[in-house]
């Protein structure tokens, strides 16, 4: 699975998620200053909506300081389900019931291992079928 990593800053939160997404076996693309470029977290947001929108990525990963700023960007790029997750359960249920297809998390808030957990609930679980008819009334 190809995921598109952004965020506004480079953290450790943020390396490990990206180390910890690579060992699970995902193909990771990397945006905004962790790939090395300065960019705000409204450009980051949208610039990985729409590598995912687009297909050229099956799910995104975003981080900002709250996680609110980057996910309202994102979700301004028709396509996009952008949830922000501070546990484990509340990712399952990001997916399962709403088929979000990117993660986004608080740099503030969420540490390491916590993200991980996140990261690894988000990975595991799919949209629920039953919930295809609730999920169509929110898609673009």
């Amino acid at each position: 699975m190809k995921i598109a990593v952004g965020s506004d800053e480079r953290t450790s939160v943020t390396d490990s998620v990206v180390d910890h997404l690579r060992r699970a076996g995902a193909d990771v693309e990397l945006h905004g200053p962790l790939n090395g470029r300065p960019m705000d977290w409204v450009d980051v947001g949208r610039e990985v909506g729409e590598r995912v929108a687009s297909g050229a990525c099956q799910q995104g990963v975003l981080f900002c300081w709250t996680g609110t700023g980057v996910s309202i960007a994102a979700n301004k790029v028709p396509g996009v389900r952008a949830a922000l997750c501070g546990d484990a359960q509340t990712a399952r249920g990001a997916r399962k019931w709403n088929d979000a297809n990117i993660l986004v998390m608080s740099l503030r808030a969420t540490p390491e291992a916590v993200a991980k957990e996140i990261c690894d609930a988000w990975l595991e679980t799919g949209a629920d079928e039953a919930e295809r008819a609730t999920i169509a009334k929110v898609e673009n």
